[in-house]
């Protein structure tokens, strides 16, 4: 089945942490799911099982019945949704201009050495 393209509608920070399981492996029942999260994040199956619901109306997550249950797997790809994410960041926070982020990031010492590198090694790679 091919994937569609970000959702319109926004995922919850709590839905996105059910994403992330979804992105490592898929397809997995609402118990594989909670097996992967539920502990770290104090959750029971029903609030697992509320979120894959949430995210199936959403359209970013499908299903597909293995014997008595269910079995989950996203529809949406994670760089998809990651780059929604980001344009609606750059957007509300800053304009639309990506820049302006990048000089807060700088001012808060949130970029390493590393990070500086690899921003620079992708201009380098876009001015190509």
């Amino acid at each position: 089945m091919s994937r569609r393209k970000a959702t319109g509608e926004r995922i919850s920070d709590a839905e996105h942490a059910i994403m992330e399981v979804l992105w490592d492996k898929n397809p997995v029942s609402a118990t594989d799911v909670c097996d992967a999260i539920c502990d770290e994040r104090d959750w029971s199956i029903a609030t697992v099982k509320t979120l894959l619901s949430r995210l199936v109306q959403k359209e970013a997550v499908g299903t597909e019945p293995d014997g008595r249950k269910f079995l989950y797997r996203p529809l949406i790809e994670r760089s998809d949704y990651v780059g929604g994410e980001s344009r609606r960041l750059v957007d509300r926070l800053f304009g639309g201009r990506a820049a302006p982020l990048f000089a807060q990031l700088a001012e808060s010492e949130a970029l390493t050495d590393d990070d500086l590198a690899e921003i620079e090694a992708l201009l380098r790679e876009m001015r190509k």
